[in-house]
């Protein structure tokens, strides 16, 4: 059996992120509005929040796994606001996750330093990275690479990115390889930053590639000659959501958690009375209805949880990774919708956050693999299927 109980210094963990979520949250509002203003990488309350803390208790054989811990941290966190930090501390994106999981020692020093993007999807394919058709050629010692990304996660903050192209448009998932493409390559554009519903103060952007050349070894991983060494392939870079995806699934459950939080106070305000451990048959309308959306939550997070835990127990888990983060991406939606649905014109008023948390979460179940996506990918691995199974 899995045990998620806390130890102390868990708990002092927990209350210091959401802590500085409170300060995060404070600005939650102005960064919505002013979407060119991006947050700052250091809040100024962070040198006088850091220099305040007290020590953490000495670490123990009980502490939560690194894993499952940075997963509620991340729900802790997120629970403050989606975009912005107290501070900011090593300010990657995703490209860096896929550079850790793919990338060769040579590579990784070279480009870790660096805030990296990464771009799959395109106007064409959606989310099917299968179908990417955007192409890379080798010409003598460097790749010239020509397509369009769209929808592309801090696209504009990130000095580089890691694009998914194909060397060979007939081999399928096979020819796909990961370039590594720093920003002011001639050739590489970004013509414009997306206007989104939410995660306003989160940069989206397109990337355009137009003859655009980088050096022979800018191929992520091993040589493109001895493909089946190679780990910048589509294999290999889609492990990196294995524990990204789950990651995901806690951000959106961060936002989720405080839609709850706020809703059960406003309820309780209104002299509405939560009867745990009662029937729900028992509970008036409003009160039932609440208490299953909490239900939701718990069921989501403890599959989020149970997936970050086989992670760091170093077990397979790339059905479980797509469980959670399909499971996710539909709660958090029913969660916020049903909370601004409970508390009616307050639900929806620019006064409060509850309606920017419902417009926000709304991103879980589409980046880093759609819930349809997510989808086939566990009806694949429960029954057996294949591609052509699934068509």
């Amino acid at each position: 059996m899995i045990d998620f109980t806390l130890s102390e210094r868990d708990r002092a963990q927990l209350e210091r992120t959401r802590a500085a979520a409170l300060i995060c949250r404070k600005y939650a509002r102005y960064h919505d509005e002013n979407e060119g203003d991006f947050p700052p990488d250091e809040l100024p309350e962070a040198a006088e929040f850091y220099a305040n803390q007290t020590p953490l208790p000495d670490a123990s054989d009980d502490d939560t796994a690194p894993p499952v811990m940075m997963a509620l941290q991340s729900i802790g966190q997120f629970w403050g606001d989606y975009s912005v930090r107290l501070k900011r501390t090593g300010g990657g994106g995703l490209g860096n996750a896929a550079l850790s999981a793919a990338g060769t020692p040579e590579q990784q020093e070279k480009w870790q330093h660096l805030v990296l993007s990464m771009a799959i999807t395109e106007p064409g394919c959606g989310s099917d990275p299968s179908r990417v058709s955007t192409t890379a050629v080798l010409d003598g010692d460097e790749w010239v690479l020509n397509g369009e990304k769209i929808f592309v996660t801090t696209g504009i903050r990130a000095e580089g990115v890691v694009l998914w192209a194909t060397i060979d448009k007939s081999a399928g998932r096979a020819g796909i390889k990961s370039f590594l493409v720093e920003k002011g390559t001639p050739g590489f554009e970004v013509p414009h930053k997306e206007k989104k519903l939410g995660i306003r103060a989160d940069d989206t952007a397109c990337y355009v590639f137009k003859d655009c050349r980088i050096p022979r070894e800018n191929l992520l991983g091993l040589d493109e000659t001895i493909p089946k060494k190679s780990s910048g392939g589509f294999r290999g870079v889609m492990k990196t959501f294995n524990m990204t995806r789950p990651m995901t699934a806690a951000m959106g459950l961060g936002l989720a958690k405080a839609a709850l939080d706020f809703t059960r106070d406003e309820l309780e305000k209104a002299g509405v009375e939560l009867e745990y451990g009662s029937a729900l048959g028992a509970q008036s309308a409003v009160a039932e209805r609440f208490m299953r959306l909490e239900a939701l939550y718990e069921a989501s997070e403890l599959t989020t949880l149970q997936c970050t835990w086989m992670a760091g127990q170093g077990l397979p888990n790339n059905m479980e990774s797509s469980v959670c983060k399909a499971h996710a991406g539909s709660a958090v939606r029913a969660i916020t919708q049903g909370c601004v649905e409970l508390l009616g014109p307050m639900g929806i008023s620019r006064e409060h956050l509850l309606e920017k948390w419902m417009r926000d979460c709304r991103i879980t179940d589409i980046y880093e693999g759609t819930g349809e996506i997510q989808r086939l990918i566990i009806a694949r691995g429960l029954f057996d299927y294949t591609r052509a199974d699934l068509k």
